[in-house]
């Protein structure tokens, strides 16, 4: 199958270019500025060819007619989750506009990567399914990937939708290429910079590993006719308490122990001048994951694909730590 892969450069996209490339797939990979693609081991992908593109422009910048694709997988957009609105709506959802008008010129399906988190502030159980009407976003992000899903089931195409959560490090060996942005709340605690963590007892965070993301990714793609018009979750068997971020930083003997509080008792004028800037930041944009409590279903993927999500236990985050400070990224001893 001729494949394009936007955001090929990105960490997820990467990793999904090297796992079609693994499976005999012929891959097209979209990149903006960097001109090579590396996989989550940081090796260099074979992929066919290497082409220039923009999400922001029409038709991505390329020309439909100078390609031959049977499948787009959108895998490019903004991660920032406090970016400007109008940021977030020229890349997230005129970025999906452009990538689609694309696929819809060269007669391609559409796999469409978003996020778990377009279900907003629900509680409970998620369902692999359409994002309700009249959901509440925490932020910016969230909204614009819904309003990118929207788009995409209203276009008519052959589509799918993979969902992943918060990608973290291989299942197996910690490594993960690039830190993804809630990686800097444990950074600032192991640094001593954040000293008191507030989170309800009741809130979970979702981490995945990465190679079950591109993996689910992966076979979504090889099985798109069976897909068609489905959600589909990639998401951890089972999540993580909120707390369990500050659990993990006190594991470290050469890391300090932050204080874990309930969210009524947080006191920022207790704290040092300097930490009530860093942890104002902190909490003002991902404040709400520690107080939210989503469980995500995945019938629907393992059903289409067979795969569960490895283990996401203490033994897993203890591997993404070894590695954080292996790469120099969380202080050494």
């Amino acid at each position: 199958m001729n494949i394009l892969v936007t955001g090929s450069a990105g960490l997820i996209g990467g990793e999904v270019c090297a796992r079609l490339v693994a499976s005999g797939h012929a891959v097209i990979a979209m990149v903006r500025r960097t001109r090579e693609v590396r996989g989550n081991d940081g090796e260099l992908v074979a992929v066919t060819r290497i082409v220039s593109g923009d999400v922001t422009l029409p038709m991505m910048g390329l020309d439909p007619a100078d390609h031959d694709i049977d499948l787009v997988i959108h895998c490019a957009a903004s991660l920032t989750f406090d970016a400007p609105e109008e940021e977030l709506e020229r890349d997230n959802v005129q970025g999906t506009a452009h990538a689609l008008a694309f696929a819809r010129a060269a007669g391609a399906r559409f796999l469409h990567v978003s996020t778990a988190y377009v279900c907003g502030l629900a509680q409970g159980d998620i369902r692999e399914g359409p994002v309700p009407a009249g959901t509440r976003f925490a932020n910016n992000y969230e909204a614009s990937k819904a309003r990118a899903e929207a788009l995409v089931e209203a276009s008519g195409l052959p589509f799918a939708i993979a969902r992943p959560s918060i990608t973290l490090g291989h299942s197996r060996t910690g490594q993960i290429r690039d830190f993804p942005s809630l990686c800097n709340v444990f950074r600032l605690m192991a640094r001593g910079k954040v000293t008191v963590f507030p989170a309800d007892p009741a809130a979970t965070l979702d981490p995945v590993p990465i190679d079950h993301v591109a993996e689910g990714i992966t076979r979504i793609a090889a099985r798109m006719e069976q897909a068609q018009g489905g959600h589909f979750h990639l998401t951890a068997a089972s999540p993580l308490p909120a707390a369990a971020l500050a659990h993990g930083v006190a594991r470290v003997a050469h890391f300090p122990d932050p204080q874990v509080v309930l969210p009524q008792d947080y006191e920022p004028a207790s704290l040092s001048l300097v930490e009530q800037r860093v942890a104002g930041r902190m909490l003002a944009t991902f404040g709400t994951y520690f107080t939210r409590n989503p469980r995500f279903a995945d019938a629907k993927l393992r059903a289409l694909t067979g795969l569960s999500c490895p283990a996401t236990d203490d033994a897993w985050l203890d591997r993404l730590i070894a590695y954080g400070i292996a790469s120099g990224y969380l202080p050494g001893a």
